[in-house]
């Protein structure tokens, strides 16, 4: 893991942060510089690198109500806010908002894009000081570890000495991990949802198709694409075709398009879109294309892969979580195969095996990897219910009852 360097909070700071322009609007960049270096995983350091986030709500007086959202592999911080490019809500504004389970006019919630990510971050995209040009392949290669560092770095930068939650699904549940196993005495609750302690065989290898289809694009030219004013557009929107598949379960695919064609009356017998599914994964390579970049896919689906915080700890899940005193809670989809429900019982084993406090909610769902951020009744009521119960514990005042 990476050396913590704390930087000391300044007033301003506090008063962007927690402004109404960082409420959904305006971009938040926190910048490091040469000073204080990013020593990560692959023995290299990051300096200078920014990170960008937003921030929902108000910091207390105590500063106690802070909640860190952790994104999944393609999401940014834009959590509950319009994103800047494609226009669309936040990515979870089903759960955070005013009066939402996580309340915004009752805790702070703070979102950063990941390092190696393309929002702001600092990431392959962003200019190297070194050479004055886009690092490319030039950027070293990040962990979960590594970008849980960098948030470190952010936190301490607001003048955070203990996070009420940290909260995400997917890759954004491996952070939660590693802020539990690393950072354990900075974390009041956790929730990982729809996650795992480490990354199987069969995800690495749906990665791989998807890295191998980007680098196969002619116009990736060895990473350095941006040089040359190119985009490897084609490659990427097959990684997303083939990882959209796996966020969905076979019922809500059937249940969604079957073997229904599109836009037509019969077949064309001829490699044109003829059933939905297919028109439907192309919309989602197309589009995804506008706001990602090819270099951060390979660099953040690889940070997956190296997630294992099982072999990280001796050979032993327990070790990672030896001693904390983080409250727990774990949930899981029943049509979840990407991170199916075995891998959360896992996690629950282990935080059982030091005994944690730990609750563990496996939801009835036929949305498959994606249910976590759909409309899930279930869901809602058990992260209301936990947030309630760790925000007592911790001294938080309840919600105000709507007049």
């Amino acid at each position: 893991m990476a050396e913590d360097r704390s930087v000391a909070v300044t007033e301003r700071d506090l008063r962007v942060a927690t402004g109404s322009a960082a409420r959904g609007g305006a971009p938040l960049i926190a910048h490091f510089d040469d000073s204080t270096p990013l020593v990560l995983d692959c023995e290299k350091s990051l300096a200078p690198f920014d990170i960008a986030y937003q921030t929902y709500g108000t910091l207390n007086a105590d500063k106690t109500n802070a909640i860190l959202i952790c994104h999944a592999l393609t999401a940014d911080q834009y959590v509950a806010s319009e994103h800047p490019i494609t226009g669309k809500p936040g990515w979870w504004v089903t759960l955070v908002g005013p009066g939402r389970p996580i309340d915004t006019d009752r805790f702070f919630v703070i979102c950063s894009n990941v390092i190696g990510g393309c929002m702001g971050s600092t990431g392959p995209a962003s200019i190297n000081p070194t050479t004055g040009k886009a690092y490319g392949l030039e950027f070293p290669v990040i962990t979960i570890g590594d970008m849980v560092d960098a948030q470190v770095r952010l936190i301490d930068r607001l003048g955070i000495g203990q996070l009420f939650s940290v909260i995400g699904g997917s890759m954004g549940g491996m952070q939660v991990l590693e802020w539990a196993a690393s950072h354990g005495d900075r974390v009041f609750s956790a929730v990982p949802i729809a996650t795992a302690a480490w990354h199987s065989a069969q995800n690495i290898a749906f990665h791989e198709v998807g890295r191998q289809a980007v680098m196969a694009d002619p116009e990736w030219r060895g990473g350095r694409y941006l040089e040359a004013g190119a985009s490897p557009r084609n490659g990427l929107a097959v990684a997303r075709m083939a990882a959209h598949i796996t966020y969905l379960s076979e019922d809500a695919l059937q249940d969604k398009f079957g073997r229904n064609l599109q836009a037509r009356h019969s077949k064309t017998f001829s490699f044109d879109a003829d059933f939905q599914v297919e028109s439907y994964l192309r919309y989602q390579g197309s589009t995804f294309v506008d706001r990602f970049d090819a270099n951060s896919y390979l660099y953040i689906t690889r940070a997956l892969d190296y997630f294992d915080l099982k072999t990280e700890h001796g050979g032993i899940l327990a070790n990672a979580f030896r001693g904390t005193k983080t409250r727990f809670c774990v949930v899981s989809f029943t049509s979840d195969w990407l991170y199916p429900t075995r891998e959360s019982r896992a996690i629950v084993q282990a935080l059982n095996a030091v005994a944690a406090n730990v609750s563990f909610v496996e939801i009835e769902s036929s949305k498959g990897h994606d249910a976590f951020l759909l409309e899930e009744a279930e869901l809602f009521a058990t992260i209301t219910g936990f947030i309630n119960s760790a925000a007592e514990r911790h001294g938080i005042a309840p919600a105000r009852e709507a007049t």
